[in-house]
């Protein structure tokens, strides 16, 4: 892995003034389809990825899903339990990667989908990229990615540096989970840019937006229509959502209700609709001052 190019060698391959993070070339997934979840923090990320893994596991397919925050609590509701981290485990061996098993950060959850929390530096050390590219070269060592069809990265918050965005170096498409909110789709306005500051330079396109915890979409609708995405689901504000991040679950191990019914067809619907394949989307991002004035009601 290496950092951006230095001052003297033009204009950044990200864009101006870009200092991301690139990683090495020659350290790819494969032929799986490779999804990266992004959104504001505490939109929900985390629940839709593994409420998605399920769901294209209860599709037949074989899934793995990374976790790609410090907080390493994207697979708890997969796995009943905060499993370790890769960086814990590389450093339990002295960085000695050599000495790890698969076992050791590789951990079976609900319906075999396979969780993996690459975890991130001590706070204020260190570039989440780095940990992303270790996963991902550890993965492809232990050939834990041959028979893999379906990725997905969760990750950590809004998109701010090349560290959060290194996903987006492997990722086919990217999903957006907003909220029919002001600072959901002022996040989600940021997230679009920087994913076309990607798609330059890699094969990584917006593939749509899903919007959560919300009765309406009306504001998320005009906003998509105004840069050119479209949203892929909507899962209003439900309960039982809540409850199974409460009981540690995913939707699919619920007891039925109508809620649940409403929230399984849903994450089954944007499964297939994925699998199946939705075009890929190029957006035509707002400046900040211009967001700022669009969003809002009379």
């Amino acid at each position: 892995m290496n950092n951006s190019c230095p001052p003297d060698c033009g204009t950044p391959p990200d864009g101006e003034g870009s200092v991301q993070v690139h990683l090495d070339p020659n350290v790819d997934i494969g032929k799986a389809r490779v999804f990266a979840i992004y959104g504001k923090g505490g939109i929900g990320k985390s629940t839709t990825s593994s409420n998605l893994s399920a769901a294209f596991s209860k599709l037949g397919k074989r899934v793995l899903q990374i976790g790609c925050d410090p907080k390493h609590d994207s697979t708890f509701t997969l796995t009943k339990r905060m499993v370790p981290t890769v960086i814990d485990v590389l450093e339990s061996v002295d960085f000695h990667e050599e000495e790890l098993r698969s076992d050791d950060f590789v951990f079976e959850g609900y319906n075999g989908v396979l969780c993996v929390e690459a975890g991130g530096p001590p706070a204020g050390t260190g570039c989440g990229g780095y940990v992303v590219g270790q996963t991902v070269k550890l993965l492809k060592q232990h050939h834990l990615l041959e028979d893999t069809d379906i990725v997905i990265f969760d990750v950590l918050g809004d998109v701010v540096c090349g560290g959060f965005a290194a996903p987006l170096q492997h990722a086919q498409q990217a999903l957006i989970v907003t909220a029919n909110d002001f600072d959901s789709i002022f996040a989600l306005n940021r997230i679009a840019a920087a994913i076309e500051a990607k798609a330059k330079n890699y094969q990584v396109r917006i593939g749509g937006v899903i919007a959560n915890r919300s009765v309406d979409t009306d504001e998320i609708d005009r906003f998509n229509s105004a840069v050119g995405i479209d949203r892929l689901a909507h899962f209003p504000m439900l309960d039982v959502i809540r409850r199974s991040r409460l009981k540690k679950c995913t939707v699919f191990e619920m007891e039925g209700d109508d809620e649940l019914e409403i929230a399984q067809k849903e994450y089954m619907h944007l499964a297939q609709q994925l699998l199946d394949g939705v075009p890929s989307q190029r957006a035509n991002p707002m400046k900040d001052r211009d967001i700022f004035d669009f969003l809002g009601f009379e």
